[in-house]
């Protein structure tokens, strides 16, 4: 996708988060717009660094550690950041890429019907596992740290 196509598509999403966290939350656009803009500021500078880096990554590799380079103790950013992200509820950006994600599902349909029955059993496999996997790893750090 262009730089341009980013954009519009990263101000929709925008315009969509703020809106779940206004109906589904109560939370005032005023809030919820600083932490959005700052979302969108960081999946725009992982989009400008796939193109520009040669490694081909993908590009949420990039957002994931530029959220925790910009939200880290010892960023100059971090507190500025972790308060105006802080407001928008979590659940609010899942709603929309919950949504964008079935779309683009119900757009392939027919692709998925071809693959079979083999397909489905592979999916509950690897969600399984990494359900388990989680599950084994928290089991084990919340042990050690003595929290449970």
């Amino acid at each position: 996708m262009k730089f341009k196509e980013w954009v519009i598509l990263l101000g929709l999403v925008a315009i969509a988060i703020i809106t779940s966290n206004l109906i589904g939350y109560d939370i005032s656009v005023f809030d919820s717009f600083n932490g959005v803009l700052i979302l969108c500021g960081i999946a725009l500078i992982a989009v400008l660094l796939s193109k520009v880096i040669p490694l081909k990554l993908p590009i949420i590799l990039y957002c994931s550690l530029l959220g925790l380079l910009f939200a880290a103790p010892m960023s100059p950013v971090a507190d500025v950041v972790t308060e105006a992200t802080g407001k928008i509820e979590f659940k609010a950006p899942l709603t929309v890429v919950g949504a964008l994600a079935g779309i683009s599902i119900g757009a392939s349909f027919h692709q998925f019907r071809k693959q079979g029955w083999k397909m489905i059993v592979i999916a509950l496999v690897v969600m399984t596992s990494t359900y388990l996997g989680s599950v084994m790893i928290s089991q084990f750090v919340l042990k050690l740290t003595n929290a449970i």
